[in-house]
C-alpha cells in the first residue's frame, strides 16, 4: 500500500469513530489541523510532495464503564496515528484511574499483543476500544485481590529506598502526543529532570527508583524507532527514622528542578536538531557534563 492508501484508510476510521462517538465528551480531536491536513492529502488539495502531510492526527476516546465494585470507570483511550498506520500499529494508551499503576502498565501490554496478534495492517482503534470495554473488569478484579495485606511494621526494619536518575535515549521525539506524555507522566509521578526532542531525543529523569521504574515502563511500550536507557544512576539511601527524613534525602540529590522540555536552538529543514552545544552547557550547570560523552562519545566542550 501507498502513503495515500494508508491516509486513506486513517480518515474513513476517524470518520467511523466520529459517527459512534459524536460529541467532545466522547470524541475529542487534539488536532483538528492535522486532521484537516489529512482530509486534503485524502482529496487531492494538499501540495505536499507525495509524501504524507508532517502532523499526525490524534484523538482521546472517552468512556465511562460499568464495573462490579467500583461503579462507572472513566477510560480514556489516546490515540495518535504513525504515517504508515496501519501497516505499523497506532500509538495506543489507556488510563484509568480504577486501576493501580501496575494494572494499568500491564493491561496497555496485553492490549498491544492482542492488536499486533489480530489486526496487524488493519485499522484496528475501535477494535481497542471494544477490548477494554470486555477485558476492564478483569483487569480491576486482579487489581483489588492482589493488593497487599496491611503487615505490622517494625520500627526497627524499614524496606530500603532507593534514588534512581535514569538517562533515556530516543532515535528521535517528534510526535506531539508522546511529549505530552512524557512531560504529564513525569508530573504525575513527581519525577524531576527535562526532555530534549528532536533528533536524537533525550530524557532524564529523577526520584523514587519506583517512580523511574513506571516513568520508563509506560515509555517503552509506545511506538519507537529505538529507545533505551544509556545510562543510569541507582543511590541506595539508609531510611532511618521517620519518612520524611527519606523525602528530604532524595530531593538533596537531585540535579533538576522539576521537569521541563528543553529546546536548545532548533535548526534544519524541519526544525528537529539542536544545538548540542548549548546541550552540553546545560549539563555542565546542572552538574552532568559527563552523561555528553556517554550519550555521543565525544567530550563536550
Amino acid at each position: 500500500m501507498s502513503y495515500l492508501e494508508w491516509a486513506e484508510s486513517q480518515l474513513a476510521e476517524i470518520e467511523l469513530l466520529t459517527s459512534m462517538f459524536p460529541t467532545q465528551e466522547e470524541l475529542e480531536i487534539l488536532d483538528q489541523l492535522a486532521l484537516a491536513e489529512l482530509r486534503d492529502y485524502v482529496e487531492g488539495s494538499a501540495s505536499t510532495d507525495g509524501g504524507p502531510p508532517p502532523s499526525r492526527p490524534q484523538f482521546h476516546i472517552k468512556q465511562k464503564l460499568d464495573t462490579e465494585g467500583m461503579g462507572r470507570a472513566d477510560v480514556i483511550l489516546s490515540c495518535a496515528y504513525p504515517s504508515e498506520y496501519p501497516r505499523v500499529m497506532p500509538e495506543i494508551t489507556v488510563r484509568c484511574a480504577s486501576l493501580s499503576r501496575a494494572q494499568q502498565t500491564q493491561l496497555h501490554t496485553d492490549l498491544n499483543a492482542y492488536l499486533m496478534e489480530n489486526y496487524q495492517g488493519e485499522v484496528c482503534v475501535l477494535s481497542a476500544v471494544d477490548w477494554v470495554k470486555d477485558n476492564l473488569q478483569v483487569f480491576i478484579n486482579k487489581s483489588s485481590s492482589t493488593a497487599p495485606t496491611p503487615k505490622k511494621e517494625s520500627s526497627s526494619l524499614w524496606p530500603q529506598e532507593v534514588f534512581s536518575r535514569l538517562w533515556i535515549y530516543s532515535h528521535h521525539i517528534y510526535n506531539k502526543t508522546k511529549r505530552k506524555n512524557i512531560l504529564e507522566w513525569s508530573k504525575e509521578l513527581a519525577l524531576s529532570g527535562f526532555s530534549m526532542p528532536g533528533k536524537p531525543g533525550i530524557v532524564c529523569v529523577e526520584g523514587p527508583q519506583s517512580a523511574c521504574e513506571e516513568f520508563w515502563s509506560r515509555v517503552k511500550v509506545l511506538t519507537w524507532k529505538k529507545i533505551m536507557i544509556r545510562h543510569r544512576e541507582d543511590i541506595p539511601l539508609d531510611r532511618q527514622g521517620e519518612d520524611s527524613r527519606t523525602v528530604e534525602s532524595i530531593d538533596s540529590l537531585r540535579k533538576f528542578t522539576g521537569f521541563e522540555e528543553a529546546m536548545f536552538d532548533p535548526h534544519g529543514n524541519r526544525g528537529n536538531h539542536m544545538d548540542l552545544g548549548l546541550l552540553y552547557q546545560f549539563l555542565n550547570e546542572k552538574g552532568c557534563c559527563d552523561i555528553f560523552q556517554i550519550y555521543f562519545g565525544i567530550e563536550g566542550r
